[in-house]
C-alpha cells in the first residue's frame, strides 16, 4: 500500500480505524527484521518503521574513523544468542566464526606480568597457565564449573525458541536441584565462592554475570543470576562467537530476506505516537504519516513504548533501565606487546582479554560506583575482532598489520550521566580506559593508534549517554532494561499467544519483540521471532 493511500485511512478518534496493514512493526532493529522477515514470508502484509536512515539499531558495523577503511561493529559486537533454528527457517547467509581463545587475564600486579590464558584446543597448555599464576587447584574446578553450565544449556537452549515453560516445568528440566538452587534461586557469588579459590580465576566467572549489569554478584534480587544465565546458555554451549563481516552483516542479511518476502522497510520514519488501537503516527520529510496494523510490534524498550502510548506513569513497579557500561573503539598500527612474555600477543587477543576483573576488583569497583567514585583502573573486557575476522579491514591495511580492539568498560553507572557533563565523564572514562590497558602491557597503547584523514587519532568512546541519544536506548541500557528468567512464574498468565510467548504488553494488538521481551537482550532475533510466532498463532 502506498503512503498516499495510506495517509488517506487517517481515523477518527470515535472509531476504530481500517488496517493499513496486518503488522506494523516499530524499530528496524535485529529483532524487528527477525519479525518482519518471519511474518512477510508466511505471507502477511508489513511495514517496519525505522527512525535511524538505515536500519540494524545497535547490531551495525560502521567507519568509525574518516578515511580508515575498517569497518567495526560499532555497538554490539558478538554473537552467541541467534538460534540456528532462525539462521535456518530464514536462510540467512551469515558466517560465525569461533574463537580458539575463550579468555587471557594479567594478573594485577605481577612483577612478571603473566596471566591466565584458556586454550580451547590445549587442556594441557590451559592446566599448566593455570599454574603458572598460583590457581592449579582451580584447573579442573573451573572446567567442572563450565561442564555444568553447558549442562544447564544444552537443558534451556531449546526452550527460547518455544512458549514459555513455567518455572516448575523448567526445574523439572534441569534435573539438578543443587545447580538450581545455585543459579535460580541463591546469588551466583556463593556458587563462585564455593567452586573456585583464586581471586582472578572467580573474576573470569564473575564477569559473565556483570557484563552489561550494574549488580553484585551478592545481589539478593538476583539481576546478576540472569545476566550469567545469557551469557552461558548461547547455542548449549555459550561459546561467543564473531560475525564474518561485521556484526553489520547479520542486519543487512536479515534486512534483504524481510524486503525479498515483501515487507517494506521505511528509514528516516520517526514513530511519535502508537494507540491501543493499532494506529501509528510517524514523521518522515517533514510530512505526517499514519499506518494501522492489525497487530503493532514495538522492536523498541518498554519505557520508550509507554512514552509513545502516553503511559509513561501507568506501570510504576517497572524498574528504570540503566546501563553500566562505556565502550571503546580503537584502530591499532600493531597489537601492543605484553608484560607477560611468555603469552603471544595474538593467543592473548584472540579471544576475550580481562583487565583488572578479578573477583574483589569487580565487587570493589561495584561498591565505589555506587558511592558515585570512578575506578582508577576499570573493569575491561578488550575484543581484537580483525585476529578472528581480517575481512573487516582493507586488504592493504590488514597486511600492515593494523587490528580493531574492542573495549567494554564495567560498572560505570548511567547515574553518574547528565547531559551537562557527558563530554567530560567520556573523557574521564576513555582516560581510566586507556590506564586500565597499560597496566598490563609493555607499551602505551596511545603510542599505537593509528590515524584518521584529518590526522586524529582512532579511538571513539561512547557512555550511556551516547548510546541513549544515538539508539533511543534508556540509559543506555542495552538490554533494554531489566532482563528476566527464560520462563514464566507458575502463577503467571499464559492465556493468550502474547502472553505464551512472553511478548505480551497492556494492550492485545501491541507486542514487544526487542530486547525487552521475555527472552530478550543481546544479539538474538528471539524477540522478534517469538512476537512473530504469537501473531501467527493469533
Amino acid at each position: 500500500m502506498t503512503e498516499a493511500s495510506t495517509d488517506a485511512t487517517q481515523s477518527t478518534a470515535d472509531a476504530t480505524p481500517e488496517p493499513t496493514h496486518d503488522v506494523v512493526i516499530v524499530g528496524g532493529g535485529h529483532n524487528g527484521l527477525t519479525a518482519a522477515a518471519y511474518l512477510a514470508k508466511a505471507g502477511l502484509s508489513v511495514i517496519v518503521l525505522e527512525r535511524l536512515g538505515v536500519v540494524g539499531g545497535a547490531a551495525v558495523s560502521a567507519q568509525a574513523f574518516d578515511g580508515v577503511d575498517a569497518w567495526l561493529s560499532r555497538y554490539s559486537y558478538l554473537v552467541s544468542l541467534l538460534p540456528q533454528r532462525i539462521i535456518d527457517d530464514l536462510g540467512l547467509r551469515i558466517t560465525l566464526a569461533r574463537r580458539r581463545y575463550s579468555s587471557y587475564t594479567p594478573v594485577p600486579g605481577d612483577p612478571d606480568g603473566f596471566g591466565l590464558l584458556i586454550d580451547n584446543t590445549d587442556a594441557e597448555a590451559t592446566a599448566a597457565s593455570f599454574a603458572r599464576i598460583g590457581a592449579a587447584e582451580d584447573a579442573d574446578s573451573f572446567a567442572d564449573f563450565y561442564e555444568s553450565t553447558t549442562e544447564l544449556a544444552r537443558s534451556l537452549w531449546p526452550t527460547v525458541t518455544e512458549p514459555l515453560l513455567t518455572r516448575s516445568e523448567a526445574k523439572a528440566l534441569v534435573n539438578d536441584d543443587e545447580l538450581w538452587q545455585a543459579v535460580f534461586e541463591r546469588p551466583i557469588g556463593e556458587l563462585i565462592e564455593s567452586r573456585l579459590h583464586n581471586d582472578l580465576v572467580r573474576g573470569v566467572v564473575a564477569t559473565d554475570a556483570l557484563i552489561g549489569t550494574f549488580a553484585s554478584v551478592d545481589d539478593p534480587d538476583l539481576p546478576q543470576n540472569r545476566c550469567f544465565l545469557y551469557h552461558v546458555i548461547g547455542g548449549g554451549t555459550g561459546d561467543w562467537d564473531v560475525p564474518v563481516g561485521g556484526m553489520g552483516t547479520v542486519t543487512t542479511e536479515l534486512a534483504r530476506v524481510a524486503r525479498d518476502a515483501g515487507a517494506r522497510i521505511v528509514t528516516g520514519a520517526e514513530v511519535t505516537s502508537i494507540r491501543p488501537d493499532g494506529t501509528v503516527d510517524y514523521r518522515r520529510k517533514k510530512h505526517d504519516r499514519r499506518v494501522v496494523g492489525r497487530h503493532v510490534l514495538a522492536n523498541v524498550a518498554p519505557e520508550v513504548l509507554d512514552r509513545l502510548l502516553g503511559e509513561q506513569d501507568a506501570q510504576p513497579s517497572r524498574a528504570k533501565a540503566e546501563g553500566a557500561q562505556v565502550k571503546v573503539n580503537l584502530l591499532l598500527k600493531r597489537l601492543p606487546k605484553l608484560r607477560d612474555s611468555s603469552v603471544d600477543p595474538a593467543a592473548a587477543f584472540g579471544g576475550t582479554f580481562h583487565i583488572n576483573e578479578t573477583y574483589s576488583q569487580l565487587e570493589d569497583a561495584y561498591a565505589g560506583a555506587v558511592r558515585g567514585v570512578m575506578a582508577e583502573l576499570l573493569p575491561c573486557e578488550i575484543y581484537c575482532h580483525s585476529l578472528t575476522d581480517p575481512s573487516i579491514l582493507d586488504p592493504d591495511l590488514a597486511a600492515s598489520g593494523a587490528q580493531t580492539l574492542t573495549v567494554f568498560g564495567l560498572h560505570t553507572p548511567d547515574r553518574w550521566l547528565s547531559e551537562a557533563n557527558n563530554d567530560a565523564t567520556r573523557e574521564r572514562l576513555q582516560k581510566s580506559v586507556l590506564a586500565s590497558l597499560n597496566s598490563v602491557l609493555a607499551e602505551p597503547i596511545e603510542d599505537l593508534l593509528l590515524t584518521d584523514a584529518e590526522g586524529r587519532p582512532c579511538i571513539e568512546t561512547k557512555t550511556t549517554r551516547d548510546l541513549e541519544l544515538a539508539l533511543n536506548m534508556p540509559g543506555g541500557n542495552i538490554f533494554h532494561g531489566p532482563l528476566s528468567w527464560p520462563f514464566a512464574e507458575d502463577d503467571d498468565d499464559l492465556a493468550t499467544p502474547a502472553q505464551r510467548w512472553g511478548v505480551a504488553t497492556r494492550h492485545p494488538r501491541i507486542l514487544i519483540c526487542g530486547a525487552g521481551a521475555r527472552r530478550g537482550g543481546a544479539v538474538s532475533g528471539i524477540g522478534g521471532h517469538n512476537a512473530a510466532m504469537a501473531v501467527l498463532e493469533s
